[in-house]
């Protein structure tokens, strides 16, 4: 007997997709869901609490039973492999159970912001074109919005998603690790929405193996999640939690009374958001409050808020910290760090973004596409998104050359540290000279009477463009023009120093808590 012969029963198939695609061998988020409720049945996957205060426990069993129930409901109204999915609700299981029954079918799914205007939902609706859109039954006049060439999808209210069938059947629809799982438009804040295509292999193979890796999610885990559903940050989070077989917590609102509530009552060990809210938490939170149960808060999307972290090293000094920096391109997390005081930050420098993570290469490229300590951040990952949902140019443009261009600009150190500069187009080029907004925005974010900072740049005859600053002054405290920029020459070159300087109530974000410059450009341009 040859060597062939002896181990032909060890040989691949001839071709090893045809196993990829079927249960025998493939990694999808619909197995990955089945697996863990039959791993864990009576394990709670999800809290919820709704507005009026109610609170919802499903388990594992519970909510792949939905999901099974759900797949029949969609296949029922015509949905098939390839057909656009989509919700128009708040993060909630109706969401989950609607989000992993398309996947089952290898429908990609997509969720919609609820807050989004009129003319916005046609806009997305239409450049989606969903099969079949879940809603409130509130919210169903709104779809009348479409104009009579659009395709207009199966309107489903949610209460008609079925209960659990309370069996364990199901069936098997062909899905491949490569297809498309989910179409995530991001937000906006500078140009059009774009749909970021991501998959199941995105997930599996590179983005949830990462934040285990990382340490940054664990079985044991119980997640509050606190981002808006549509969002990478709020879908992502519950691919992964889910996936891992972790519990996920979805409060009613993010406000900061209601949060230490919830992080009491549920025993919460990981929570993420925005800096803006931590500030605010951290306000809030007092010695009386039960924050023994916590093990991790990250924090992404600005500067590590210093304020924050001291007041929590006091409150609850078994707290992780973890600073972080992702794309809804890299199917949500990029970069990490971890510190429990300010004294474990690297060089002090309150805009670190940590250490690339597990799954993912980076380069810091100068104009001229060489390497550099400054410049663009580029990354490949098996993370990486398949592209733009029907937008080929844009898709070349980011990943023509085999590495995605992130549009960020970093730093970087020997040790691998990065340190988030700015995004690309919000370098302000005046007189010659590139200023980073977020560079200029730390310095005044220091003076004892600054409550929040945003800089951009505005046109100008004399120098293409001047650096401006709109800042909110905190309760009781009094700054002027002068002493603002007097502040500032006292940190900054000269040409960094804001030569325009406007005092605001507060400053437009969006629902993660980030700041829509777009919006505060054209509220200062018409003033």
């Amino acid at each position: 007997m040859t060597p062939t012969e002896r181990h032909a029963d060890r040989q691949p198939p001839s071709d090893p997709a045809d196993v990829r695609s079927t249960p025998l061998g493939r990694a999808t988020l619909g197995d990955q869901l089945r697996r863990q409720a039959r791993r864990q049945p009576d394990k709670t996957a999800m809290i919820t609490y709704t507005g009026t205060g109610d609170r919802v426990e499903i388990s594992y069993r519970e909510l792949h039973r939905r999901v099974t129930a759900t797949v029949d409901l969609l296949t029922g109204l015509g949905v098939r492999h390839g057909d656009v999915v989509a919700t128009l609700l708040p993060a909630s299981v109706d969401l989950a159970v609607t989000y992993f029954a398309a996947l089952s079918i290898g429908a990609p799914f997509t969720p919609v912001n609820p807050r989004l205007t009129d003319e916005e939902l046609d806009r997305q609706l239409r450049h989606a074109t969903p099969r079949v859109l879940v809603v409130d039954d509130a919210d169903r006049p709104r779809i009348a919005t479409l104009t009579d060439d659009a395709a207009p999808p199966v309107v489903l209210d949610r209460t008609r998603l079925p209960e659990p069938t309370g069996a364990d059947s199901h069936v098997d629809h062909p899905v491949h690790e490569n297809d498309v799982a989910a179409i995530i438009y991001t937000s906006g804040t500078e140009n059009a929405p774009k749909g970021v295509m991501l998959s199941h292999r995105n997930f599996l193979i590179g983005t949830t193996p990462a934040w285990v890796y990382a340490n940054y999610l664990v079985e044991n885990d119980v997640f509050l999640l606190l981002a808006p559903g549509y969002t990478m940050a709020g879908l992502g989070t519950v691919t992964n939690v889910l996936s891992v077989g972790a519990t996920v917590v979805i409060a009613a609102d993010a406000d900061p009374a209601s949060v230490l509530a919830v992080v009491a009552r549920d025993r919460v060990t990981v929570t993420s958001q925005t800096p803006t809210f931590y500030r605010r938490l951290a306000a809030a939170a007092t010695p009386g409050h039960d924050l023994r149960s916590l093990r991790q808060i990250h924090v992404y999307g600005g500067a590590i808020p210093a304020a924050a972290v001291d007041r929590f090293a006091a409150l609850a000094p078994q707290v992780e910290w973890g600073t972080y920096w992702g794309q809804s391109e890299l199917s949500q997390l990029g970069s990490v760090g971890y510190f429990r005081t300010l004294a474990d930050i690297p060089d002090g420098n309150l805009r670190w973004i940590g250490r690339p993570m597990p799954h993912l290469e980076v380069r810091v490229l100068d104009e001229s596409g060489a390497d550099a300590e400054v410049g663009e951040l580029v990354c490949r990952s098996p993370a990486t998104m398949l592209g733009y949902h029907r937008d080929r140019d844009r898709t070349a443009a980011v990943l023509g050359d085999g590495w995605l261009r992130t549009g960020d600009i970093v730093r970087t150190d020997r040790a691998g540290n990065l340190f988030f500069e700015d995004r690309r187009k919000d370098m302000i080029k005046t007189g010659g000279m590139n200023v980073s907004a977020g560079e200029v925005e730390a310095v005044i974010a220091r003076h004892p009477a600054v409550e929040t900072v945003a800089v951009l740049g505005l046109p100008d005859e004399e120098w293409s463009e001047i650096v401006v600053a709109v800042l909110v002054t905190r309760p009781g405290q009094h700054t002027d023009e002068a002493d603002i920029r007097a502040f500032c020459r006292r940190h900054l070159v000269g040409y960094k120093v804001p030569k325009r300087v406007e005092f605001a109530t507060d400053l437009p974000y969006d629902a993660q808590g980030k700041l829509r410059k777009r919006e505060l450009r054209s509220r200062i341009e018409a003033s």
